[in-house]
């Protein structure tokens, strides 16, 4: 992979288009328009995220991201269960990606949304996604450029004819709550909506899923992860601002009366005919969205499997020579969020469930690594790849930490006491079986404590005496 396309992979893994076109209607709803500041904000803590990951994959470019990170910075057992929670994480997202775009495909072609036609939409949009991936890694990256380039172009496009032409309020209103706080503290309000900007700024790790792929990637991948903060931060703030500033009747949105404010929006702004040339680019952004997360899961998988972690390590560790991917592990990364999409059939309301730990998975699975980070300098590790922070290091790393930490709590933080108990605690409740189910995996098949691959070598050791 080129640098461009290693940061067109994470950039549409990140996607801008697909993370603000999903939640705005509800963050707009929750908070009014000042959850726009939740970009800025989770920006700079996941920025902290990205820069004490940007000194691990400089000293250990390996395939695989978070596992062998963990595995190198603290040891086999912390780094299995590090894995597990971000391989479920992320294949439950891919199938709530796919999931999401079948409206979009929906209103795309003039067809009516059901439970039926969402699920074949999105196994189709898995399948091509699949597909791509199997042609190996140059066409994954020569996809990744074009999904980037179309989702940057399409976001510059759409979000400026919306400020030049159909801007409804002026920057004023990015202060105004419309009573989202209930007449009390705002904050609670501003936590919930804050959720976009939590699920936005994920997928600056892809870059280094891959480290194995890219030339030089010790110097490359933490370039392209900041790049991918920076652009792709802009880029989904530009797109809310420009969505925000457009809505003609914010009121309603908060009020619930207009319970689709985006669609609304680009129908006003560009017609029948204009909209559904938007929608493409969206699509689009779902595709390349979807195509990225496989490459990031299967990657993974194949980590796993390379070291003898797993069952079936001896399917997932295989490689293609020709096409450079890893056959066994991505046929992984699309049965099992295909078995997800399928499972909406029998229960909408149990997909929901699975995706709620979707972002909380990936968040835990990232902190794990940055407590692992912090661990090690503790105990004397000393960054000494091709990108370091020196003294800005220690409290890089504190502050990455306690970002983390806060934001877990908000997305677990239960927000419906009016629902059963299961309910109002069903992010955290998730997390907890996964974990759960982690652990009871780890007990029934040890085979993490056979593993000879490389671990725990991050920390220097005493010199034995003789």
């Amino acid at each position: 992979m080129s640098p461009w396309a290693n940061l067109s992979l994470g950039f549409t893994y990140l996607s801008p288009v697909v993370g603000v076109y999903t939640l705005f209607a509800y963050a707009l709803a929750t908070g009014g328009p000042p959850m726009i500041w939740s970009f800025l904000i989770v920006g700079i803590g996941q920025f902290m995220v990205a820069l004490v990951f940007s000194e691990v994959v400089a000293q250990f470019p390996v395939a695989g991201g978070v596992y062998p990170w963990a595995r190198r910075l603290w040891g086999r057992r912390y780094a299995w269960m590090t894995g597990w929670v971000y391989m479920v994480a992320l294949l439950v997202t891919i199938a709530s990606v796919v999931y999401g775009a079948g409206p979009y495909i929906a209103a795309t072609f003039g067809f009516t949304a059901t439970v039926n036609t969402t699920i074949v939409c999105a196994l189709v949009l898995l399948g091509l996604a699949t597909a791509i991936n199997f042609m190996g890694t140059k066409v994954l990256a020569m996809a990744a450029l074009i999904g980037f380039t179309a989702e940057i172009l399409g976001a510059l496009a759409v979000g400026g004819w919306l400020l030049i032409a159909h801007r409804e309020h002026d920057l004023g209103v990015l202060f105004d709550t419309f009573g989202t706080g209930g007449g009390g503290s705002y904050l609670p309000a501003f936590a919930a909506a804050a959720l976009i900007g939590v699920f936005q700024y994920y997928g600056f790790e892809a870059c280094g899923d891959v480290a194995e792929e890219v030339a030089d990637p010790g110097r490359l991948i933490p370039k392209a992860m900041r790049r991918t903060i920076y652009i792709g931060g802009a880029a989904a703030t530009f797109v809310c601002l420009a969505l925000v500033l457009s809505v003609t009747d914010i009121a309603a949105v908060v009020s619930g009366e207009a319970a689709d404010p985006v669609s609304t929006v680009l129908d006003q702004a560009f017609g029948d005919v204009g909209a559904k040339i938007v929608l493409l680019v969206v699509l689009l952004s779902f595709l390349s969205c979807a195509m990225s997360l496989q490459a990031a899961a299967s990657r993974l998988a194949y980590s796993y499997g390379r070291d003898g972690m797993i069952l079936g390590s001896s399917l997932l560790k295989k490689f293609s020579q020709a096409r450079h991917v890893p056959p066994y592990a991505l046929v992984v990364a699309a049965l099992v969020p295909a078995a997800i999409v399928l499972g909406s059939k029998f229960s909408t309301d149990a997909i929901t469930k699975i995706i709620s730990f979707a972002s909380l998975g990936i968040y835990i699975g990232f902190q794990m690594v940055v407590l692992a980070a912090l661990r090690a300098r503790l105990k004397g590790w000393v960054p000494s790849g091709k990108y370091t922070l020196g003294r800005w290091g220690l409290p890089v790393n504190i502050a990455a930490l306690v970002y983390g930490v806060i934001a877990i709590v908000n997305m677990a933080w239960p927000r419906t006491p009016d629902s059963p108990w299961y309910d109002n605690w069903i992010v955290a409740l998730s997390g907890l079986v996964v974990i759960g189910t982690g652990l009871v995996y780890m007990a029934a098949h040890p085979l993490h404590g056979r593993s000879t691959a490389p671990y725990d070598d991050a920390i220097p050791k005493d010199p034995v005496k003789s």
